[in-house]
């Protein structure tokens, strides 16, 4: 069978309304209808006989899953396990690490975190003595190249040693949320291998989108979504720790059949569901069974593979489409809106582009303090208005206009953030041009925005 074109040939496959343009895929993902088939028959069977599909059929399945998903990773199956979403797997790790942090560790991030796992860190630390963790951000925002953003990282590793502190992780992204920019996580990586951090990897924009190896990464911890851009149902995601850390990871969150105690604890209850002779590691039983829930999303990574491979044509083929998508449609939508597309200088397309997301400027300028006024070309919003203008226009996109974008403030602008995926194609981004000028009118008059300079 020959694969389907990519574009408006590939919509056939996917259960997306015909009305609607789904230029955010990065958000939620969604998936084609062989894969709903695949689901659909897998509940059937767990239906059909509750205890046989729990207990024996579906550890069978999910290994077979986990084997589909390091084959995409290039490691060893027995080093990735399945966590509810990204978010899960990042809270997973540090709430397995925690016993482990002394006085004057110090965890890193970037400003630009997902804001569910930013929140995580925050609980982490208010449940931990007060003097085991400190947070350090490391901010930054558009225009910065790459490698200005790596030696910011190692300079702050260096500070907080002169300060005393120990930097004892840090928490990065492969490609982050908003904005949708590539993070140079390889070469964060390769510092926090150099300084001796362990490196935990948010990739919740990772498998399905973009070529991760992690037999040659050096990562420590890495998470990533499959329902977001491999194709499989919600929520479906791995976790991979390499080796010579899995023994940190005593308990799932939350704790459940696999928990494994502390020398000094009593011997555990055995796991009523465990699987007699299967000779999986502690580290793969542990996450084997975590409570009762509907664990098929994760059997249909194989059909989620294959699909890709015979209908998309590859891995390979796909990770470039998407690129290619994601750099013309913003470069289309920037050009009609008159703006531009974030992290490009005049010369050449940024590094920061090389994803399946990619960020345009809106022409509405972000006001902190008194500036504004009549007289300027661009539409000037309060800071303290974002929240309300930017709800109020994601409403209209979908209600009116059915399609949604991400609308966002950064550095000073309204941004919107684009979606590339194989069911799309230029002529979406074509359609969208208008549809944000109408809508930046439209919020104009609205919310009675004054103009202002562009240049302020």
């Amino acid at each position: 069978m020959a694969p389907t074109p990519f574009g408006a040939p590939m919509r056939q496959h996917f259960l997306l309304d015909p009305s609607y343009r789904n230029l955010n895929h990065g958000s939620f993902g969604t998936y084609p209808s062989p894969l709903l088939a695949t689901q659909r028959s897998l509940q059937r069977l767990a239906e059909s006989s509750p205890d046989e599909f729990l207990r024996y059929t579906q550890p069978t399945a999910l290994l077979t899953a986990r084997h589909a998903v390091a084959g995409l990773l290039n490691c060893p199956p027995q080093d990735v396990v399945t966590v509810k979403n990204a978010t899960t797997g990042v809270a997973t790790v540090l709430h397995n690490l925690a016993p482990h942090f002394e006085a004057g560790d110090v965890l890193l991030y970037f400003s630009t975190i997902y804001g569910a796992v930013e929140n995580g860190l925050f609980s982490l630390v208010e449940h931990l003595p007060g003097t085991h963790l400190r947070l350090r951000k490391i901010e930054y925002a558009f225009p910065i190249a790459p490698n200005e953003l790596v030696q910011r990282f190692r300079d702050t590793i260096r500070a907080v040693r002169t300060e005393g502190g120990t930097p004892r992780i840090a928490v990065l992204e492969t490609v982050v949320s908003l904005p949708g920019v590539r993070f140079p996580f390889e070469h964060i990586v390769k510092v926090c291998r150099e300084e001796g951090v362990w490196s935990l990897v948010d990739a919740a924009h990772g498998v399905g989108m973009i070529p991760l190896d992690l037999g040659v990464g050096g990562v420590d911890f890495l998470t990533s979504n499959l329902h977001k851009w491999l194709y499989t149902p919600r929520s479906a995601a791995i976790l991979y720790v390499t080796p010579a850390l899995q023994p940190l990871m005593r308990t799932t969150l939350p704790t459940s059949w696999g928990y494994i105690p502390a020398p000094s604890e009593t011997t555990p209850r055995p796991s009523l569901m465990a699987t007699p002779g299967a000779n999986k590691t502690a580290f793969e039983a542990l996450f084997e069974f975590v409570a009762t829930a509907d664990d098929t999303p994760y059997l249909c990574a194989p059909a989620a593979v294959q699909f890709r491979e015979e209908v998309c044509g590859g891995e390979r083929a796909i990770y470039a489409y998407l690129e290619e998508l994601a750099n013309e449609g913003a470069d289309l939508v920037a050009s009609g809106l008159g703006t531009e597309v974030l992290g490009d200088t005049p010369r050449k397309r940024s590094a920061w582009r090389r994803c399946a997301m990619n960020n345009v400027r809106l022409p509405v300028r972000v006001l902190h303090g008194p500036q504004g006024g009549e007289g300027g070309v661009a539409p000037g919003l309060r800071a303290e208005l974002v929240p309300a203008v930017v709800d109020w226009m994601q409403r209209r996109l979908v209600q009116e206009y059915r399609t949604f974008v991400p609308v966002f403030a950064h550095a000073g602008w309204l941004w919107v953030r684009l979606s590339a995926q194989v069911y799309l194609d230029r002529s979406d981004f074509e359609w969208l041009v208008p549809v944000l000028k109408e809508l930046v009118g439209r919020v104009t008059e609205e919310f009675k925005l004054g103009k202002v300079s562009p240049h302020l």
